[in-house]
């Protein structure tokens, strides 16, 4: 699901990326919110903020909510500029680095609140939201922008104009693909919301606190390192097959 791309990509492929990143996405979202009261996988609240802050000239108070912004930016920067260097060597899978960026993130965060005190709240929302951005631009390339993950205001909008088509066969012939688009936003709006559950969960019923984002690390790891055995077993099944066709 992370390999392939472009014309050898498939609905499979984009609703298996699309469950995975955005239950992952659900459980930052909660986990962020209930810990430091701040959206952060996505920052359209934040912009509200920060121009409120501009517009009553509040400054110094909107430079919080303007790196909150630019922290999801800059993550999405980092994450498009290693694809683009890494996408001649065909021997690397160019969206394992953002992954794991985005897991180390995850890990670092999780950890360090068993061993210290997070005092620096502003900090951490802010490498959240640089690891949503990570994930947003991998996910959005990788799929040819037909998955976005992290947040959902844009689905909703997407999923109510696929819906409202379904009515106009005339003017809308394709329907198979159609019924693909549904099907793919209704799955990342599920994922989400259980995504979102199970953070909630874990973090409050389970006390788990930060350490909620352990667990959604792992579920990326898994995923991604799933990826590349899959891969390799079957790379090395067609080697074999292919040396048997040569040695008769």
């Amino acid at each position: 699901m992370f390999r392939h791309q472009g014309k050898s990509r498939t609905l499979k492929h984009n609703l298996r990326i699309a469950t995975v990143l955005s239950f992952v996405a659900g459980i930052v979202n909660v986990t962020g919110f209930l810990a430091f009261k701040h959206l952060t996988t996505n920052v359209t609240g934040h912009f509200a903020l920060f121009i409120n802050d501009v517009a009553t000239f509040q400054f110094w108070k909107g430079t919080i909510y303007f790196l909150y912004i630019f922290s999801f930016l800059f993550g999405s920067f980092v994450s498009s500029f290693l694809i683009e260097q890494f996408r001649e060597n065909k021997k690397l899978n160019v969206f394992f680095l953002p992954t794991l960026i985005e897991c180390l993130i995850l890990i670092s965060i999780g950890l360090s609140s068993n061993i210290m005190t997070l005092k620096s709240a502003d900090l951490i929302v802010c490498l959240l939201l640089f690891a949503m951005g990570l994930q947003n631009s991998f996910v959005t390339k990788i799929s040819n922008a037909v998955v976005r993950t992290t947040h959902l205001t844009g689905l909703f909008t997407d999923l109510g104009i696929d819906i409202s088509q379904l009515f106009f066969p005339k003017l809308h012939k394709e329907r198979e693909k159609l019924k693909a688009n549904i099907k793919l936003r209704i799955y990342i709006i599920l994922f989400f919301f259980v995504g979102g559950l199970v953070g909630g969960f874990l973090y409050s019923k389970l006390d788990w606190k930060l350490n909620t984002l352990l667990f959604a690390a792992l579920v990326l790891l898994s995923s991604l390192f799933y990826d590349d055995i899959k891969y390799s077993l079957i790379k090395n099944r067609r080697k074999h097959k292919q040396n048997k066709r040569t040695a008769h």
